[in-house]
C-alpha cells in the first residue's frame, strides 16, 4: 500500500467544493475526510452545496454544515430545492444552477457523487461534476444504499477513531428526519468506515474511500 500524501504541504488545496444531491450526502460521503482536512488546515474556502432539500431538509442541511465547517476561514453553504428523485427529470435547470457555481466559485478540490451510483439524483451530480470542472481534482464518494452499489475505490483518507466518532454524531445529531431509516445507523456508518479502513491497512483501522479517476502530479 503506498501512503504516500496526497497533499504536500505546499500543494494542499485551498478552495474546496463539496456537492451532494440531498441533505447529509456529503456528511455521509466525505463527511470524515473534510473534519480531517479541517483539522489540518483553518485557512480554507470551502463551498457547500446541495441540491434537493424540502424546508424541513434545508433547515437540517444549514445546520449540519455549519457543525462540520466550524472554525474554517471562509465558507458558503448553499441549498437547492430541486425535487427529490427527480433531477434528472429537470436536467435543464439543475445545469443553469452548476454553470452558476462555476461562474462564481474555482475549486482546487471536488468532492461528489460516484458516477456507478445506483441513485438517479446522485450519477446526475456526478455527470455535470464532471462537466461542470474539467481541470480540478475530482474526488467521488461513496453513499450506502438499499441499491448494493459499493465497488472498489482507490483513494482513501486514514481517519483517527475521533474523527469518525465526530462524524457519526453529527450526522445522528443533525438528520432527525432520516433516523427512521434502516441505513442511517451509528453501526453501519461505523461498519464502512472499518472495511474501507481494512483495505487499505489504515493505522486506526478507520478510512474514507474514494474513486479518483483522473490525476495529475
Amino acid at each position: 500500500m503506498n501512503r504516500a500524501a496526497l497533499f504536500s504541504d505546499a500543494s494542499r488545496p485551498k478552495r474546496i467544493l463539496a456537492l451532494g444531491a440531498h441533505a447529509d450526502d456529503i456528511e455521509i460521503g466525505c463527511g470524515g475526510t473534510l473534519l480531517r482536512l479541517l483539522s489540518e488546515q483553518r485557512q480554507l474556502e470551502v463551498r457547500w452545496v446541495v441540491l434537493c432539500a424540502a424546508p424541513e431538509r434545508a433547515r437540517e442541511a444549514r445546520a449540519s454544515a455549519a457543525a462540520f465547517l466550524e472554525g474554517v476561514e471562509r465558507c458558503d453553504v448553499v441549498v437547492k430545492d430541486f425535487r427529490d428523485g427527480f433531477l434528472p427529470y429537470v436536467g435543464a435547470a439543475v445545469k443553469d444552477a452548476f454553470e452558476e457555481l462555476k461562474r462564481d466559485f474555482t475549486p482546487e478540490l471536488v468532492f461528489t457523487h460516484c458516477r456507478d451510483d445506483r441513485h438517479q439524483d446522485h450519477r446526475l451530480v456526478s455527470e455535470l461534476t464532471w462537466n461542470t470542472w474539467r481541470n480540478q481534482l475530482v474526488l467521488e464518494y461513496e453513499i450506502p444504499k438499499y441499491d448494493g452499489d459499493f465497488g472498489a475505490p482507490n483513494l482513501f483518507f486514514e481517519l483517527p477513531e475521533e474523527t469518525v466518532q465526530r462524524k457519526i454524531e453529527l450526522v445522528l445529531r443533525h438528520f432527525g428526519t432520516q433516523a427512521s431509516k434502516h441505513w442511517l445507523t451509528r453501526d453501519l456508518l461505523r461498519s464502512v468506515a472499518r472495511i474501507r479502513g481494512m483495505e487499505c491497512v489504515a493505522k486506526e483501522g478507520l478510512a474514507e474511500a474514494f474513486y479518483a479517476r483522473k490525476m495529475l502530479f
